[in-house]
């Protein structure tokens, strides 16, 4: 399996954790809507103020695709492993 199969594959499980988490909550729009926004808000954030920090982070349509599904837990881990 390549790596590009294995990232794939990673995001499609954490994609799935994710849609089942928000289909037990009560409102489940406003939940996703969130989420999404604050990874979306965090992710702007980073890649603004990124170069401050000596590291660049691009807006590819991984990183955002990433952040809008999983939020801020993903804009944090994609922080520490261009840190690290």
């Amino acid at each position: 399996m390549t790596t590009d199969g294995m990232i794939l594959l990673i995001f499609g499980g954490a994609a799935l954790i994710m849609v089942c988490s928000v289909m037990r909550r009560r409102r489940r729009l406003l939940s996703a809507l969130f989420g999404a926004g604050t990874g979306l808000a965090a992710l702007l954030l980073l890649s603004r103020f990124g170069p401050a920090l000596g590291e660049q982070f691009p807006l590819n349509p991984f990183s955002l695709a990433g952040s809008a599904l999983l939020g801020v837990p993903f804009v944090a881990g994609l922080a520490l492993l261009r840190v690290i």
